[in-house]
């Protein structure tokens, strides 16, 4: 790879940093985010004693950052935690999930002494609506000497999150740069030609839409030129003498280019190596089969002989029983050829050996889903998008202009490409216009998806008490974002208010009060009109209607205002009075619902755990921890409240490993929305059933009191892999596990992942038996192909 200068954005970041500021960095996938990342590394390196985290949102992105720092500082410098991998954890340069740093401050961890950088990569997880108040409980909790580099994608409002992290963090630097360091050729691959989308013969500040593109549209042999979507809908005059004759739209749609194809033309370009994005996990094994069958081929002997050798070594801990289950030998044939899927199905070990297979340019395809799109390092020369919607569990949705972004951001490789390629497959129902704008829009702004969480409530209750908590949750970015609303609001209720003043006076009567004259013919014109429609009112109805209307129209006619002879002129300004009146109420309600609204619910969360017996509210108004509270501080997740009240109830007293292994699954799992339920099939009888019906009784009553509180409550536990999970816990092999679980490899490891992060927690806290079955279920499971790590 070639060595190349860094970028202003870069040197600004790294130069805040020397300044003794924290950073946020906001630049498009690909540009080198990362850069000012390593510069903090590089400073606590510098000294002698201080210390730096860098935190990922996802363990992959961690194991792929801890191989790269290790490289640079050397294997006893740098640490990897990761909720199930722990190695050299004390080290000064540490890669971390941010779920781990978050759970390292609520502990007052040690390790967190001589701390001075954190980097957040791939920041703009705030928004993600599961996981995304991790990130905020970090920024928030972070010790105030410690600087904070935020590295985050483009997005549409980088200015108002670093206002907000330079109020909770002190002197933050905002860093923002949308500019690509390899430029993006956007192309439409029709009927085996590339077409380019824009035509930017006058410059790329006047770039219309390739009108090439826009006559195979549809009807689009009546252009009207100019590239305008409209002149079409409109059928606007034909242009004669074109150098690119009309193309029909049977020829378009009966000439759609195969996958094999495709890929060809891409070699003979020089465009590989390329990532397809297909969106399904289905067709991305369908995919690479297709290629496969064409006998396409894209590496030369040597280039087989290294890949075979890498992938025996990274496989060489796992036994053929296993790896015959797995499609291994099919799956190392496709890697031969240089062609591969990557998709959340697939086994961690193999998604890795692709990753650095591409990594090395000896795979040359690859038909992935968009979790590739995800912040892994995996850029290629060309991504290609064979459609331009997915299904999103419910439906099929077109992409956002961010998911666009995101997923061609991987085109153009930095120091090796002079320009990347985005192509778009042309399909029937393709608009170009359409394209164009998901390929020019700025990408999506950053919203908060931050909740107080009963784990966060006892935490905050036990460092700070609860009228810091309140505090505390009220600096939250959702806090900030909601507050940014209300001034904005309140400064439409001032300048309405002007407004009002101004028809006041505008309708002022020197016959008497206009403002009640008005009133009272605008309840007489309601009552009218509520006659009128409710024609069928029963007859004592209709006579109490009367009287009002008789008792008003005679306060109308006695009234001062009535003789004015400017009365309907000031009655136009009173209309626009009581109209602009309304407006300013339902906006006073606006404001009313958003301030405070983070620590209402906090307040909520509190009142459930009081009535809980979680905490305790003294005569004085003071709230402490009960020793059931005390225990919930170290149970992280979705179902904190769930495990906590199981725990203290004792209906997990009587599980052996394997069962508290199935139950502590149902917990976690969650199945997909077009899954079946299971019932009772192949579940395991005895101590197990009575513990899963009294958990579910228990979920149903704190289901309620949640509801009773105003808060969201949870899903019910979900037994979908529960049994599966009982037989892998017993040793079941891997082939009868994955056929009771109806489920890919790398699904049930991700899933069996989150089982040992519970059991885990369990063993942790658990009194007596219970922690120690914890334990012996925890070994039970992280066993095979869950234990096995290319790490």
């Amino acid at each position: 790879m070639q060595r190349f200068s860094l970028d202003p954005f870069q040197i600004a970041g790294c130069e805040a940093l020397e300044d003794g500021q924290s950073v946020l960095v906001a630049a498009p996938t690909g540009a080198g985010k990362t850069v000012v990342g390593e510069f903090a590394v590089h400073l606590a390196m510098r000294e002698n004693v201080d210390k730096a985290f860098y935190t990922t949102p996802m363990k992959a992105l961690s194991n792929q950052k801890f191989r790269e720092l290790q490289a640079v500082y050397g294997p006893e410098n740098v640490g990897l935690l990761t909720g199930d991998t722990n190695i050299n954890g004390n080290a000064r340069v540490v890669v971390m999930t941010t779920e781990v740093l978050r759970n390292m401050l609520y502990a007052n961890s040690p390790a967190l002494r001589g701390l001075r950088f954190v980097v957040m990569d791939e920041v703009h997880f705030l928004a993600d609506r599961f996981r995304g108040a991790v990130w905020e409980e970090v920024i928030i909790h972070l010790p105030p000497a410690v600087r904070l580099v935020s590295l985050s994608a483009t997005v549409s409002n980088a200015e108002e999150f670093g206002d907000w992290l330079d109020t909770v963090r002190g002197d933050t630097e905002v860093v923002v740069s949308e500019i690509r360091p390899v430029p993006l050729e956007q192309h439409v691959l029709v009927r085996g030609d590339l077409l380019p989308l824009f035509d930017d013969r006058g410059g790329s500040t006047t770039a219309q839409v390739n009108q090439e593109l826009m006559r195979l549209r549809p009807g689009g042999g009546r252009d009207g030129g100019g590239g305008r979507s409209h002149a079409y809908r409109s059928g606007g005059a034909r242009r004669g003498g074109g150098h690119n004759p009309p193309r029909t739209r049977h020829a378009v749609r009966s000439e759609r280019v195969s996958r094999p194809e495709v890929v060809e033309l891409l070699a003979k370009a020089n465009l590989l190596p390329a990532i397809f994005f297909v969106f399904s996990r289905v067709g991305c094994e369908a995919a690479v089969e297709q290629v496969r069958r064409s006998g396409v081929r894209l590496t030369s002997p040597q280039e087989r002989d290294q890949i075979r050798e890498i992938i025996e070594e990274r496989m060489s801990a796992m036994v053929d029983e296993d790896l015959a289950v797995l499609g291994y030998w099919d799956w190392a044939e496709n890697l031969q050829r240089g062609i591969a899927a990557h998709h959340a199905g697939m086994l961690p070990a193999f998604k890795e050996v692709v990753e650095e297979l591409f990594q090395r340019k000896l795979v040359k395809v690859i038909f992935a889903t968009e979790t590739l799109a995800l912040g892994i390092n995996m850029p290629a020369r060309t991504v290609v998008l064979e459609k331009l919607e997915k299904f999103n569990g419910e439906a099929r949705v077109p992409i956002t202009s961010g998911e666009y972004t995101q997923l061609t951001g991987r085109a153009g490789r930095r120091g090796i490409d002079v320009e990347g390629h985005a192509v778009v497959q042309w399909t029937e129902a393709l608009d170009p216009q359409s394209v164009a704008s998901l390929a020019s829009r700025r990408t999506y702004p950053l919203n908060s998806s931050f909740r107080p969480t009963y784990n966060m409530a006892v935490n905050l209750i036990d460092q700070f008490g609860r009228a810091r908590a309140r505090e505390i949750l009220e600096s939250s970015f959702a806090q900030f974002q909601a507050d940014r609303a209300v001034v904005g609001l309140a400064r439409q209720v001032r300048d309405a208010e002007e407004s009002l003043d101004g028809y006041a006076t505008a309708m002022a009567c020197d016959r008497g009060d206009f403002a009640e004259f008005s009133q009272i013919r605008r309840d007489l014109s309601d009552l009218e009109k509520l006659n009128r429609k409710d024609a069928n009112a029963s007859r004592a109805t209709r006579e109490r209607r009367q009287k009002e209307l008789n008792s008003l129209r005679k306060r109308m006619s006695r009234h001062p205002c009535q003789g004015c002879p400017d009365r309907e002129n000031h009655a136009r300004w009173a209309e626009r009075y009581w109209k602009l009146r309304r407006t300013v109420e339902r906006t006073r309600r606006q404001i009313d619902a958003r301030t405070g609204t983070v620590a209402r619910v906090f307040d909520r969360v509190v009142d459930v755990l009081t009535e809980l017996d979680y905490v305790q509210i003294d005569d004085e108004g003071s709230t402490t921890l009960t020793p059931a509270g005390r225990t919930m501080r170290r149970i992280y997740g979705e179902r904190d409240l769930l495990v906590s009240e199981s725990l203290r109830t004792g209906i997990w007293n009587d599980l052996d490993a394997p069962s508290l292994a199935a139950l502590v699954c149902a917990l976690v799992y969650e199945p997909r929305r077009d899954e079946a339920g299971v019932g009772d099939r192949g579940l395991p009888r005895g101590a197990f059933r009575s513990a899963l019906s009294a958990t579910e009784s228990l979920w149903q009553r704190l289901d309620d009191l949640e509801r009773d509180h105003h808060l969201p409550g949870s899903e019910a536990p979900a037994v979908g892999l529960s049994a599966a999970m009982h037989a892998w816990a017993r040793g079941g092999s891997l082939d009868r596990v994955l056929t009771e679980a109806d489920m890919a490899a790398g699904d049930f490891v991700r899933w069996t992942k989150q089982t040992i992060d519970l059991l885990d927690q369990l063993s942790l806290v658990a009194e007596g038996e219970v922690g120690r079955v914890a334990r012996r279920a925890l070994d039970s499971v992280r066993r095979g192909i869950v234990a096995y790590s290319a790490v």
